[in-house]
């Protein structure tokens, strides 16, 4: 697949060097010369230094003849126009970030296939996050119907030492299963012979609402948040808050800016401002932030977001979520004292990808700490698994699937599990074998 990137910003960047590494073929159109000599170095793709809203610049990147356009510029109105602008050149899907809702009806009359805000789902998954406080990843199938949870392994949780072939003698049912380990950065798909260690960051998928064996095993709970900090006045925290209001959870913001707290308070006024250091221990203290579920660090500043969340998990915050800009951080924080990164880049990706992928895909899930993603795929009448036995199928070892939906059922498979036509698998895959999944679909 040809596929133009128009913004080498950290969401274009990390889509070109995500899908040149699968293979893609990929064109970078950046404005900034110094950062399009950057991402020339770093990435092997084609990169363009021009205008991405400029009908010449498109044209020399070839959009007449690419399958796909993707901008993310900083910019919603250079991304509109690009988009635009590319449809006159030919018939590719177009894919523009916009977040003010004032371009995104404009944006949509223009054709665009798909719009994307990275801060708005961003903070969506932060809200659904924290109905399940304590773990790092809660992801929604078949509208909420299954789930696809992360979380650390703490000394104490029964699992630690067992192999997953143990660990299934011991379950009572199977409404749920480990479907991934993350350890030192390296993503292990889960086998029989994969033990838990302290630490680990496990994923699993679990039927809604089943889950409670599930918790038990591996140390974590399900106690929805009540009361959270966030830190910062940021568009992220407005949106975030707004959500937690919503849900009907006490909701706090820190910033030193006053302007900032104002604006929001004038927004939401069942928020409550403070005026104040973030990262100051006697200030958190003071506010009665030590009493708080969790504390969402959401400034535009990394090193002040891992502060604050270190400050906020010494004082007795049980729960901590940093927001990173830098992907390579998300990797190295997530369970060293803080709970869970989070990456507005890496949640625009999982939209993003659902239009690269091939076959009958429905939505794809990237992780903020692994590589690897969940991929809804569709069997279809031609699928060369359709009627098979689960256990009979030649899967790679680099993926596995955690769950299936049926029409109105849903349900994590099991060996003698019969695929269907229509049925939709939820796949956990490496990306050396992500091109297999697409090939599920028929």
């Amino acid at each position: 697949m040809r596929i133009v990137v128009i913004g080498a910003g950290t969401i274009g960047s990390h889509l070109a060097e995500r899908l040149s590494d699968e293979g893609q073929d990929v064109v970078v159109i950046e404005l900034d010369a110094t950062r399009a000599e950057e991402v020339q170095a770093e990435v092997d793709c084609l990169v363009i230094n021009g205008n991405g809203a400029s009908h010449d610049t498109l044209a020399e990147a070839g959009v007449g003849r690419s399958d796909l356009v993707i901008a993310v510029s900083s910019s919603d109105a250079v991304n509109v126009l690009a988009a635009h602008a590319a449809g006159a050149l030919g018939p590719a899907r177009r894919i523009a970030r916009v977040a003010d809702p004032q371009l995104r009806d404009e944006a949509l009359a223009l054709g665009v296939d798909l719009l994307i805000d990275p801060i708005e789902a961003t903070a969506d998954s932060l809200v659904l996050l924290l109905s399940q406080r304590g773990v790092s990843e809660l992801i929604e199938f078949a509208d909420g119907r299954l789930d696809l949870i992360g979380g650390f392994i703490s000394s104490d949780a029964p699992v630690v030492g067992l192999t997953l072939a143990e660990l299934r003698d011991e379950v009572s049912g199977w409404t749920w299963i480990v479907v991934a380990v993350i350890r030192d950065g390296e993503t292990i798909i889960a086998r029989g012979s994969t033990q838990i260690r302290v630490g680990d960051h496990v994923l699993f998928m679990v039927e809604t609402g089943r889950g409670e064996e599930a918790y038990k095993w591996l140390g974590l709970h399900e106690d929805p948040a009540e009361k959270v900090a966030i830190l910062g006045a940021t568009r992220l925290a407005e949106r975030t808050a707004a959500g937690l209001i919503e849900n009907g959870i006490h909701t706090l913001i820190v910033d030193e800016n006053i302007d900032r707290v104002q604006r929001i308070a004038a927004k939401l006024p069942e928020v409550i401002g403070v005026v104040g250091d973030p990262t100051d221990p006697k200030l958190l203290h003071a506010e009665g932030i030590d009493t708080s579920d969790a504390v969402l660090a959401l400034t535009g500043w990394d090193e002040v977001n891992i502060l604050g969340c270190l400050v906020a998990k010494a004082i007795g915050v049980p729960t901590a979520v940093a927001r990173m800009a830098r992907h390579d951080l998300v990797r190295l924080i997530a369970g060293i004292g803080i709970d869970a990164g989070v990456s507005a880049r890496l949640t625009a990706a999982s939209e993003i990808l659902r239009f690269v992928r091939k076959g009958k895909v429905h939505s794809v899930v990237t992780f903020q700490d692994s590589d690897a993603e969940a991929i809804e795929v569709e069997i279809g009448a031609n699928s060369s698994v359709a009627g098979k036995l689960l256990r009979d199928i030649r899967l790679p070892r680099d993926l596995i699937v955690g769950g299936v939906i049926r029409g109105e059922k849903v349900f994590v498979p099991r060996g003698e599990t019969r695929i269907e036509v229509q049925d939709r698998l939820i796949v956990i895959a490496l990306p050396q074998v992500v091109h297999e999944v697409e090939q599920l679909s028929g």
